[in-house]
């Protein structure tokens, strides 16, 4: 199903204390990646929306937090149904403005969904806990919302990256500020929609679009106390400082550069559908995506495959648009580099021949650079585009002496027939997560995503049971009704 692209510009709004508003700042324009046009247009939010912003949230979150759980999540159920109901106009929506194919955008709000799933069984979980700690005296676990808490998210997932937090944070009783990037805000709005029509409260969910400086008054303001980030490397890093600064929590989700380790005995036909979608999937635009294949030994019927699979695409139909000129640009510009250094093109992007009547949008095909250096900086930086490059490996040591140089650590994967050789790669990999013959290996609730070294900074993952710590605080209760005749160190 092809993307349906708004005609007529769309006025993109804040959404604060249940009512849609424009913000008061400078005009913003939204084009769309497939064909340039201008679909959405959104005034930047000023101090004084964002301060109206906080106070709304900041009055309701104090009887939201009195609700009881079983009834916060009542209004996640309801969220579920909606969702469900209008996915193909909020997928075509979503892919609009970030460049997905309709399939992608609806597979990205089908994994949001999963998280919400995740969130509305909390009424059931016990996620205090008590326990007789001696004769007389009980300990137990309480959980508080911290209070009006902030999200700041990336365009290449205009729903499912928000769904990482937004139904854990809320299930918790915090109230929540989202900030969606500036290129992809229009998905924001169907979303504040339908949190609305489920039934939450005024002023517990808001909206703020804008540019940095939207951002950065969050993590300045006082009132807010946590904020949630995905982004790139360089500014996950600015951002933790910023927020750390001035008291916040703050988990921030960098960039990946992610390998994925050919091992001869592979199967030719998984590797070859695996790797090539991998990189090629949301036409490289994710922080899953493979960027940089170690290939083992002599792997070239797996290459053959994986270049036969990925030269089949059709730009439009299986594979989306980049975001920006700049983008393409910048990715031209990097093939550029690693062919005078050395590299050699086994598929160049760069020739593919864009979809009819959308000659200007950003397109570029799947590449594949063979012979690339690991001291080359293709090979070293997150490219965000669909660009494999190929480092020869005589064995596995060394493959994994690659990966771990990398200064970033979020996913790793390797394709093996061997359990033994992929249990070394599992066990070498320093990254937070690992797939076997998996080309994006993204946990499923309830397990947590989350990478490590210069791909994230804060403690804990995004989702999953790691991420109630995040947005809530642990009360430790200790209780004592009946005097004791024996001593202990609680008398």
């Amino acid at each position: 199903m092809s993307v349906k692209i708004p005609l007529t510009p769309i006025p993109v709004l804040n959404f604060v204390s249940g009512k849609f508003k424009a913000g008061t700042g400078n005009k913003i324009s939204v084009h769309s990646p497939h064909n340039g046009a201008l679909i959405g247009e959104v005034h930047q939010s000023t101090s004084a929306d964002i301060n109206d912003a906080v106070r709304a949230a900041t009055i309701a979150q104090k009887e939201w937090a009195a609700t009881p759980i079983k009834e916060r999540t009542k209004v996640l159920f309801q969220l579920r149904q909606i969702l469900l109901r209008d996915i193909d106009e909020i997928a075509h929506l979503k892919s609009s403005e970030s460049g997905k194919t309709f399939q992608e955008g609806k597979a990205g709000l089908l994994k949001g969904i999963e998280v919400l799933e995740f969130a509305t069984s909390l009424q059931n979980l016990d996620i205090g806990g008590k326990l007789e700690v001696s004769r007389g005296v009980s300990c137990e676990y309480r959980r508080s919302p911290l209070g009006v808490v902030a999200s700041i998210t990336p365009f290449n997932f205009p729903a499912m990256v928000p769904f990482w937090t937004i139904p854990t944070a809320l299930a918790l009783g915090n109230a929540y500020i989202w900030k969606p990037s500036e290129k992809t805000p229009l998905t924001s709005m169907k979303i504040a929609q339908a949190l609305q029509e489920a039934g939450l409260p005024d002023g517990v969910f808001q909206v703020l679009q804008g540019e940095a400086s939207v951002a950065q008054a969050l993590l300045d303001h006082n009132d807010v106390k946590a904020v949630s980030f995905v982004g790139s490397t360089p500014v996950a890093r600015a951002v933790y400082e910023r927020g750390t600064k001035a008291g916040k929590r703050v988990l921030a989700l960098g960039g990946a550069k992610n390998h994925i380790v050919l091992l001869p005995d592979a199967n030719p036909e998984m590797a070859g559908v695996g790797i090539s979608d991998s990189f090629t999937g949301c036409a490289g635009q994710r922080c899953m995506a493979a960027a940089v294949l170690l290939a083992v030994g002599d792997v070239e019927l797996h290459i053959k495959k994986i270049t036969a699979r990925a030269s089949s695409l059709e730009l439009g139909k299986d594979m989306g648009a980049i975001i920006s000129p700049k983008q393409i640009s910048f990715l031209h510009e990097q093939i550029e580099k690693a062919v005078a250094g050395g590299a050699t093109i086994l598929l160049d992007g760069r020739k593919a021949q864009p979809p009819p009547g959308m000659t200007q949008g950003n397109w570029i095909g799947p590449t594949i650079l063979d012979h690339v250096s690991p001291a080359q900086e293709i090979s070293k930086m997150e490219l965000f585009g669909p660009v494999l490059c190929i480092i020869r490996c005589k064995d596995i040591s060394e493959a994994m002496k690659v990966e771990n140089d990398s200064e970033m650590g979020n996913a790793c994967a390797v394709f093996s027939s061997s359990g033994a050789l992929a249990e070394k790669v599992i066990s070498l990999a320093s990254t937070g997560m690992v797939g076997v013959n998996v080309g994006v290996p993204v946990p499923r609730e309830p397990f947590s995503f989350g990478g490590v070294n210069q791909s994230k900074f804060g403690h804990g993952d995004i989702t999953g049971t790691s991420s109630l710590d995040f947005w809530s605080n642990l009360k430790k209760v200790t209780v004592k009704w009946d005097q004791q005749h024996d001593n202990n160190w609680m008398s």
